[in-house]
């Protein structure tokens, strides 16, 4: 008995519609090409008849800034998602999914380390604390922020 989903791709293939699948490779392939910072504000919705992405953004601004970077986002799409890569990209405000639906992008960006750099500007920032813990506690923060900034914007 042949599968449902096989008959579902001939059917919209033969309509026009690309494959299913390769917007599901998109989407996996999507912030590891564009990094997590990107991906918290603009998220592939569908691929058109012409090999187009349609990528929904947040806002206006961010579909203007994305269009400017579109040659080089499509060039790291088509490394990471390599036959699945679309011919173009189309960047338009639309429904972003939350970051809180990707477990694994959060687990990742929690696990940033600060570096020695981000350790001193923690220091340097919170040495006006007089209370001694509350100043760890604050320059803790500082630092891994500063590394889960660092590690969110890799584009």
């Amino acid at each position: 008995m042949e599968r449902l989903g096989n008959d579902l791709n001939r059917s919209l293939k033969a309509a026009g519609v690309p494959s299913v699948g390769q917007l599901t490779e998109l989407t996996q392939a999507w912030p590891v090409a564009v990094g997590h910072a990107i991906a918290r504000s603009a998220w592939p919705q569908r691929v058109g008849r012409d090999g187009t992405l349609l990528v929904a953004t947040v806002s206006s601004t961010w579909a203007n800034e994305l269009t400017l970077l579109a040659e080089e986002i499509l060039e790291k799409l088509r490394r990471v998602a390599g036959p699945a890569a679309p011919a173009a990209l189309r960047f338009a405000v639309g429904h972003v999914p939350s970051p809180a639906a990707d477990p694994s992008a959060l687990a990742r960006r929690e696990a940033a380390t600060p570096d020695p750099g981000e350790l001193e500007v923690a220091h340097d920032v919170s040495s006006v604390i007089e209370d001694g813990e509350l100043r760890e506690k604050v320059q803790r923060a500082i630092a891994a922020s500063l590394a889960r900034r660092r590690s969110d914007f890799h584009l």
